[in-house]
Formats: C-alpha cells, structure tokens, sequence
C-alpha cells in the first residue's frame, strides 16, 4: 500500500512541475524573446494534452493549434482566454500586442454605452412648433429634431405627418427646420477609405438615408397641407411645443448592430454615447473620452489604445485580446450589461454573422461572439460554455492574413478546443 502512495504522490508531484512549466512556458512565449518558437513548440508537444485535468488540458491544445499553424509565421495573432466561473485566466498569448479590433470593436462601444446610457435608454426623434394655429394655419415653423435613431423609418414619418393633422392645421405659414445640432457635421469617421460603403453619420435619417426633409415635404403635400416656406437648419428654441416623439430602444438598435455587425447602428450607438456628455453638438471624441474612461475602470491604460470610431470600420483603431476580455468580464459581472448584451451577440451555427460557422456539436447554439473583418483583419470575441459548466470568454485578434478563411477556421477550431470535452 505505501508503495502505491509513494507512486501516486510522485505522479502528482511530477504533474505538478508539469502543469507549472506550461504556465511558465506561456508567460516566457508571451514576454521573452529570448525564448524560440521552436522550443515552446517542443516543450508543449511532448505533453499529453488528453490526459492533463482541466485547464490545462485545453492550455495544450491551444498551444499545440497556434504554434502549428502557418498563420504565425505570416501573421500577428493575439488570443487569450479567460474563466469567468473559476475567475482565472485560462489561455493567453500576445494579449497585450496592439492590433486592429474590425468590427469586435462594436463589442467595447456597445459595453460602454449600456454601461452609461442603461438599459432602457431610447433613441429619439422629435417633432416640435412654435407660433399659433387659427382658420387651421399654423402661423410658426415647424423643428424635426434629429437623434441619430437608424431605426426611423416611413412609419415614422407618416406619424409626423399626422402629428400635424391632428392640429387640424391645413397649412403652415413658416419653415420647416432640421435640427441636427445633437452632433457636428462630421460626415464621416476618423480614418475612414472614402472608397468604402460608408454610413452617413447625420442625426436626422430616415430608412437609413440622409434625405429626411425631402421625404417629410413630399408626405406633408400627400396629405394636402401646404408649406408657405422654406427648408432651413437650426435649433429648435426651449420654449417649442412639442407635438411627437418616436423612438426606438437600446435593445432594438444592440440586436442589429451585433447580430448583423451594422456599422450605421454602432456610430449612431457611438454619437448617443458622444450626447449622454452633455456637449451639443457632441463630437467622436466625446465619446472617446467616455470609452477611456470605462477602460481606466477596468485598470487598463486608455493611452495604450486607439478608440477612432465605433464600429470599427477605421483602420486608426488599436485595441488588444486583453481589452477586449477585461470588457467581456466587465459586462458579465454587470448584469444590467451582461442583460442586454448577450442576446444581442451572433450564435454559432443559428444567426447573425455566425449562422453558418461553428455548426460542429460543441460550438453550436453555445458560442456567442462578435465577428470582425476588415483587409487584413479578422477578429471573435465573446463567450461560450464547457463541459463542466464553465463560462469563459475570450478573445482572437488576427493581423495581416491576407485571406479571411484561414483566419476564421483557427478561430472555429480555439473555439472548439474550448467546447470540446
């Protein structure tokens, strides 16, 4: 019997070593150069992944798909894991190297703003007049006040319309006004490709289009009201009536923006985190000092990244797997976040933009993650659930591969490793 402990302890005192030197391993292949690919690669081959305990289990099978995948040699990759169950850090590799986040960056603005705005907060759109109304003339001028809501649409317009027929009022002797004073002109985001199919950042859209005066004017004569004045832009005055507002929640715009990755819906996301400041009209960069701030929160270095827009679609933006985690982490132990955020992000292998990825039996209708793509870039970050009723979230930046697909399935295949018994 003593012979079989004193076996059975030398086994855990070896497995012991074993499981420090991965850590180790990691720390060195992360944070010295003077230690080689290639000897890390050794180092992690020779361990019998199946049959270490769980996480160190999964920390070789990582190890053993990044270090033998082409992608290293031509590419930057930054990974890293983390259990949120077991509070610890599972996995990590260049998680703090700087890279192009693409459209995961939806994940820090969209954390940031349920974060600031809440749950409940509403996109808002305004019709308001000044003057009187006699013989069903109204004598004044009539405000549409823009609140960057990408969700207004022909519905919307059409209740604008009979906003005013509910006034009775068959004529208006005034102007009509855009109000876009809630951001600045800025048509486009910093170190946006004017060649790009580019959403138009005005706070006054209908159906995603930058033509909202020309559709009310041409709704209002459909209706048989005449205008006896001109189209101007202004601001509305404090002591405007107000006639109708139309508005759409937070959860309406998370939905689109995450599960379809919609660049229009994350800048006008962006814009009412910019207005939650109070500056009007609002700029990116107020929006910026907010998203600094939330990191500063998490015990990051705000100086360390680059926040250019909020979608991701500059190629200004610099973010990290580290960041992108902490954030994950942030939202998952705020449930006001976490409540709003986890319906809003694509299912593996059922919607979004993961509808037809991931579809293997460990991964599917488990992951939930944000896609990013760009040129060059691919990106995943998100959450998923093991074997042993773990939740882990986790983060994959890839740099400089210059097709999508290769990137992609090492992505596919981490995720599985993470799934996977």
């Amino acid at each position: 019997m003593k012979t079989i402990i004193t076996i059975f302890l030398a086994f855990i005192a070896n497995f012991t070593l074993q499981a420090q030197s991965l850590d180790d391993g990691m720390d060195a292949t992360v944070q010295a150069d003077s230690v080689s690919q290639a000897t890390v690669q050794a180092d992690f081959v020779s361990l019998p992944s199946d049959s270490l305990p769980w996480p160190y289990n999964v920390k070789a099978r990582l190890e053993n798909i990044i270090f033998s995948s082409p992608l290293l040699s031509t590419s930057n990759i930054g990974v890293m894991v983390y259990d949120l169950t077991a509070d610890s850090t599972i996995f990590r590799y260049n998680e703090r190297k700087t890279l192009r986040p693409a459209s995961t960056m939806k994940l820090i603005t969209a954390i940031t703003a349920i974060d600031r705005l809440g749950g409940s907060y509403q996109f808002r759109t305004s019709l308001r007049y000044t003057g009187s109304i006699t013989d069903n003339v109204l004598t004044g001028d009539v405000y549409c006040v823009g609140g960057f809501d990408p969700r207004f649409n022909s519905d919307d317009l059409k209740a604008f319309v009979e906003g005013i027929r509910s006034l009775g009022v068959d004529t208006i002797r005034g102007c009509l006004v855009a109000d876009k004073m809630m951001k600045n002109n800025d048509r486009l985001g910093w170190g946006w490709c004017w060649d790009d199919d580019n959403p138009v950042l005005s706070p006054l859209l209908i159906s995603r289009n930058d033509n909202f005066m020309e559709r009310f004017i041409s709704e209002l004569v459909d209706a048989g009201i005449v205008i006896q004045g001109n189209v101007i832009e202004g601001d509305t005055p404090s002591d405007a009536y107000e006639l109708i507002d139309r508005t759409h929640s937070i959860d309406q715009i998370l939905m689109r923006m995450m599960k379809d990755s919609d660049n229009l819906y994350a800048e006008s996301l962006f814009y009412q985190l910019a207005a939650s400041s109070g500056n009007r009209p609002c700029t990116a960069q107020n929006a910026r000092n907010l998203i600094k701030r939330l990191v500063r929160k998490l015990g990051l270095n705000p100086s360390d990244y680059v926040f250019a827009d909020g979608s991701g679609l500059s190629l200004y933006n610099y973010a990290t797997a580290e960041l992108e985690v902490e954030m994950l982490k942030y939202a998952y132990r705020n449930s006001n976040v976490y409540l709003h955020l986890y319906p809003s992000l694509p299912i593996a292998g059922s919607d979004g933009t993961l509808k037809r990825r991931m579809r293997n039996a460990f991964t599917a209708d488990n992951v939930r993650a944000k896609t990013g793509t760009l040129s060059g870039v691919q990106s995943l970050a998100g959450y998923c659930s093991t074997p042993n009723n773990h939740t882990l979230c986790f983060a994959i930046i890839n740099n400089g591969s210059l097709k999508d697909s290769p990137a992609r399935a090492l992505q596919d295949q981490i995720c599985k490793e993470l799934c996977r018994p």
